[in-house]
């Protein structure tokens, strides 16, 4: 007991006196041993990568789970399985759960029916965006947080507690100093100079230490330049999974078009837009729709009209490029290439959503939202 009250005594007296120095160098009264040019540029070198990676890695757990209050449940569950170094469950995502509400709707509602259908349809489509968007969360966690969670929570440590050590050695390398220059008697001086010489070993073997670790911040650059590779492959990997699964839900989709017209009062369906790839010139009926008619309408059935018969009008061409990919459904539709130039006009009576589209002497309809038209 008597051992550990002296050594407390004596650590209470070493921080009094690095105290009144650091103090005294705040103030200008105490000269500061300056540490070298190359040492300092390493310290703020590795300031900055601290900063920078910090602020980068909170931004990513916000792009990663945008609402931490409804994650709040989860983190805790993460830091309990990354205390017991258990793997951590795979969560349902939101897209999964909305993909799963989809499909147990269409069980009520009749999959049979065509809202019922299309419900199924969509919310198998929804569950794959699911997938994708958890793989690439399970994949940025692993391939870029993680190692920058390490290089904060371990490297970064380190090299603190070094720097620390390296500033309580320099505090008492100035002490030292100025023990040195007080001491008027000999014996004082000499034991002082002493003392001196112990403090000056002691600062230059920490300062090497701490040196050396500062120098592999390069390493720690390079290390997560590879995490960013791996982190922005992943990103790519997911948007274009998310672009394909659209294109192909908008051509499942294309296949009923119209599907819900008999079933919509028609008060209300001119409030309700018809789907991608769903209209047809006047005349023409939807696949897979019986054209049907009463006695005495406005509108009769003309049979089928040929779309080469379709003249286009003197003024109102425009140029439009194609976004994406469309393969015709009948002969009356113009097959369609991304990125290509086609010709596109409209005649009367022709449905919103549709143009009638020339490539050289090939003609025929193209959907509206296929396409970006230009001025």
């Amino acid at each position: 007991m008597d051992f550990n009250l002296k050594k407390l005594t004596s650590d209470a007296g070493v921080f009094f006196t690095r105290a009144v120095q650091f103090t005294e160098e705040k103030l200008g009264s105490a000269e500061k041993t300056e540490l070298d040019a190359h040492l300092e540029n390493l310290i703020a070198r590795a300031d900055c990568t601290k900063n920078w990676t910090e602020k980068i890695f909170r931004q990513t757990e916000v792009l990663l789970q945008p609402n931490p209050i409804d994650h709040t449940g989860a983190r805790i569950e993460e830091f309990f399985y990354e205390k017991l170094d258990k793997k951590i469950p795979s969560r349902t995502t939101n897209g999964e759960l909305l993909g799963q509400y989809m499909l147990d709707a269409a069980k009520d509602f009749g999959p049979g029916t065509p809202y019922g259908s299309t419900l199924i349809t969509v919310g198998e489509y929804q569950r794959r965006l699911g997938g994708a968007e958890r793989e690439f969360l399970q994949t940025s966690a692993i391939n870029f947080l993680t190692p920058l969670r390490n290089f904060l929570e371990g490297d970064w440590r380190t090299i603190s507690k070094e720097r620390r050590l390296l500033e309580n050695r320099r505090l008492d390398l100035d002490i030292c100093k100025a023990r040195v220059k007080k001491a008027k008697q000999a014996e004082a001086k000499a034991a002082a100079e002493q003392e001196l010489r112990v403090a000056q070993t002691e600062f230059d073997r920490q300062a090497e230490v701490t040196r050396l670790l500062l120098e592999g911040i390069s390493s720690t650059h390079v290390n997560h330049l590879r995490c960013l590779h791996e982190f922005v492959e992943a990103q790519a990997t997911y948007y274009a999974q998310c672009h394909q699964y659209m294109q192909e839900l908008q051509k499942e989709l294309s296949r009923y078009p119209n599907s819900f017209a008999s079933n919509v009062n028609p008060s209300t369906s001119a409030s309700c837009p018809s789907p991608i790839s769903s209209a047809t010139l006047p005349g023409v009926s939807p696949p897979g729709l019986a054209s049907t008619s009463t006695p005495g309408s406005a509108r009769e059935p003309s049979g089928p009209l040929k779309i080469q018969d379709v003249q286009p009008p003197s003024t109102g061409h425009r140029k439009a490029k194609v976004l994406y990919d469309y393969d015709a459904h009948d002969t009356s539709e113009l097959s369609l290439l991304a990125d290509e130039l086609i010709t596109v006009y409209t005649v009367p009576g022709m449905d919103p959503d549709w143009l009638v589209g020339e490539r050289g002497n090939q003609k025929g309809k193209v959907p509206v939202t296929y396409l970006e038209l230009l001025s």
